[in-house]
């Protein structure tokens, strides 16, 4: 935090003084950007899926080493191509009242098969039917083996009649969650069903105005998308506190792998090489960062410890440009969005590479336009994370090349025949060796995770993936 910074903090907080305003009972949380889609089939960005865990529930949870755990259904593996679920309560509702049966897990599967533009329908597409036997028990039959179908079986469920009615899930969300939908205007407004304690949702961009609204009363709690220094600073504040641990969300630079110069490993590998992640997780991130070499972490059941971040080597980096016959400087455009924060690391970067003989063009856009450019492919770079990633699945939405948007997430377009035969086996730890050698992403770091909230709050902590579980049990 610089000392304009500072001191801007300082006198706002002398103008306006410490106080919690009457909010009429509401938790008040601000986020960094706000939610696109409270759809499940369609929901791809980290707000929108954190809310919807709250909002919705599936047939499957995960425990601490995510492996699946029933949720609202346990499972039986009648053959490798088989599988029968049973709801385990016949009185769980919707927030609309109407009782959860199997028929409205079918008609949530179903629905997603016949989407023709939810990035989510490949991870189903080895369904070959769903059958509801009665109100409580239903049986998938899948194409081809798959031993961990259980583990897919995430997606929020939604009542069967209003999917029919081609009901609005995106804006006015129905689930059976422990928090339910109440308005979305300015901010949106969620209500915890057990004691009818509201949420105020509310959208503030500058982490700068974030951290003033919270010493200042104005929200009570905010999570992640601050500088370090930031948080040093509320560690100060009595009336603050502030929880921090290591995180296990992937943040990566991806590449277009149909751009003309960015489809060459070498070069690929020099931007690998061009990138100081220890200085960066030193200076620019919070405690519990840490760096990463594949999508799931080490300590994950399906993680590869064996895989090893790339170490900062210009001249290296330098030599392979070479070879790759670029010339230099090798000019890159790396979008992101406009938060702080995420131009201040691609700032960074941008400084670093230089040493390699990359000049680094930054483009910053407004979250829905960068996302949108994302998914579209109009991009040579861009930075994101992948948020609350559980099963090794991901790396067939990621890369395999039948999974381009909208039918997945290979957002970069990349095609490796060889990827996608160990993808296709389900061979993960040749995947992740594959993945990392060939760099359809950099792998950059798993981000620390920490919450600061008013002191009075309790009954909240920071999750490892990020995740707000915790305003099921959050109160004053």
């Amino acid at each position: 935090m610089n000392l304009f910074t500072i001191c801007y903090l300082i006198l706002c907080l002398f103008l306006g003084g410490c106080h919690r305003p009457d909010s009429h009972g509401e938790i008040r949380f601000a986020l960094s950007q706000p939610p696109l889609n409270l759809d499940p089939r369609y929901a791809t960005d980290a707000v929108s899926e954190r809310i919807n865990h709250l909002l919705y529930r599936s047939l499957v949870a995960f425990d601490s080493h995510s492996r699946p755990i029933p949720d609202l259904a346990t499972w039986v593996e009648d053959s490798p191509t088989h599988f029968r679920f049973s709801l385990v309560s016949d009185s769980i509702r919707f927030h609309d009242t109407e009782v959860l049966t199997s028929r409205d897990v079918a008609a949530t599967y179903r629905s997603i098969l016949e989407l023709k533009d939810s990035p989510h329908s490949a991870e189903f597409s080895n369904i070959l039917e769903i059958r509801s036997l009665d109100d409580r028990t239903l049986d998938f039959y899948l194409k081809r083996p798959d031993k961990d179908f259980p583990s897919r079986m995430v997606l929020g469920v939604m009542p069967a009649f209003l999917i029919t009615q081609g009901h609005d899930f995106a804006h006015h969300p129905v689930g059976c969650g422990p928090l339910k939908f109440v308005s979305w205007q300015n901010a949106l407004v969620l209500e915890r069903l057990g004691d009818q304690q509201r949420f105020v949702l509310q959208d503030v961009k500058d982490p700068t105005v974030r951290v003033l609204k919270l010493v200042r009363g104005e929200v009570d709690l905010l999570q992640g998308d601050l500088p370090p220094e930031m948080v040093a600073y509320l560690k100060g504040i009595k009336t603050i506190q502030v929880k921090e641990i290591p995180g296990s969300n992937f943040s990566y630079m991806g590449f277009n792998a149909q751009d003309p110069v960015l489809n060459d490993v070498r070069v690929r590998k020099a931007v690998a090489l061009s990138i100081d992640r220890q200085a960066i997780l030193r200076y620019a991130m919070v405690g519990g960062s840490r760096e990463a070499g594949a999508i799931l972490p080490p300590e994950h059941w399906a993680g590869n410890a064996d895989l090893i971040a790339y170490e900062y080597d210009p001249v290296s980096a330098k030599e392979l440009l070479r070879e790759a016959g670029v010339g230099l400087p090798l000019k890159l455009v790396y979008k992101t969005s406009t938060d702080p924060q995420r131009v201040r690391l691609a700032t960074i970067m941008q400084s670093q590479m230089q040493a390699a003989g990359i000049d680094l063009e930054i483009r910053s856009l407004d979250w829905g336009t960068f996302f949108n450019d994302i998914k579209r492919g109009d991009f040579q770079l861009y930075g994101l994370t992948w948020v609350g990633i559980r099963t090794p699945e991901i790396y067939r939405l990621a890369f395999h090349s039948e999974d381009v948007p909208p039918r997945g997430s290979s957002r970069g377009r990349y095609s490796d025949p060889v990827l996608d035969k160990l993808i296709d086996e389900e061979d993960w730890q040749g995947a992740t060796r594959r993945i990392h050698e060939q760099l359809p992403y950099v792998p950059l770091w798993y981000e620390g995770q920490f919450v600061a909230m008013r002191s009075g709050l309790k009954d909240f902590a920071p999750r490892a993936d990020g995740n707000w579980d915790s305003l099921a049990t959050i109160h004053y």
